[in-house]
């Protein structure tokens, strides 16, 4: 049985939430996970709609990591 351990270079995360606050907080929570696989945030995208169904503005977020 063979045993490869590879890095990861890269990875993207999509979050949202209908509070910027809450929103926040996933985002820090994931940067202080991806931390212990060595990657940092290289850049961060962030749009805001109208949710006509929850009648509520929906926060969403891209946050795209890259290898230290």
């Amino acid at each position: 049985m063979d045993f490869i351990l590879d890095k990861i270079e890269a990875k993207v995360e999509f979050f949202q939430g209908y509070d910027l606050k809450a929103l926040e907080r996933q985002i820090e929570q994931h940067i202080d996970l991806n931390k212990a696989l060595l990657l940092e945030v290289h850049s961060v995208q962030h749009q805001v709609t109208f949710d006509p169904n929850a009648n509520k503005m929906l926060y969403t977020a891209l946050v795209h990591f890259k290898l230290k």
